[in-house]
């Protein structure tokens, strides 16, 4: 069974920094690329950033590039997003996911394989 686990979420004030956590079981973890992605409330799914199975080339969206950054440790099956400067428009349930594809149209259409159940970011300002 895949599961997908999202850690280290919570409530933030604007300006300081969270990291967000994603252990994964149940697949052969470096071939698959990762992602996270969030939802606001009232919003729409959305992509944030990706990293390939080794781990090279993140990518990332417009409204996080500079801000955010996502790791991967293949040795221990989880990936991170650190994000710093956080601002209010950040809180969203953030999801990860993974998709056995590297594909940056995957990842922006939201077509992965596998989810989290998500987690909490609330930015206070």
């Amino acid at each position: 069974q895949v599961q997908l686990i999202e850690s280290g979420g919570g409530l933030v004030q604007a300006g300081n920094s969270l990291t967000l956590g994603c252990a994964v079981s149940g697949l052969t973890f470096t071939t698959y690329a990762m992602g996270w992605f969030r939802q606001a409330p009232g919003k729409e799914r959305e992509f944030v950033a990706a990293i390939a199975k080794n781990g090279r080339n993140p990518y990332y969206a417009v409204t996080v590039k500079g801000r955010f950054t996502i790791s991967r440790d293949n040795a221990n099956n989880t990936i991170y997003l650190q994000m710093n400067s956080l601002k209010p428009e950040d809180t969203a349930v953030y999801y990860c996911a993974a998709d056995h594809v590297d594909s940056c149209d995957r990842y922006f259409h939201l077509a992965m394989d596998y989810w989290g159940k998500g987690i909490l970011v609330t930015v206070s300002s």
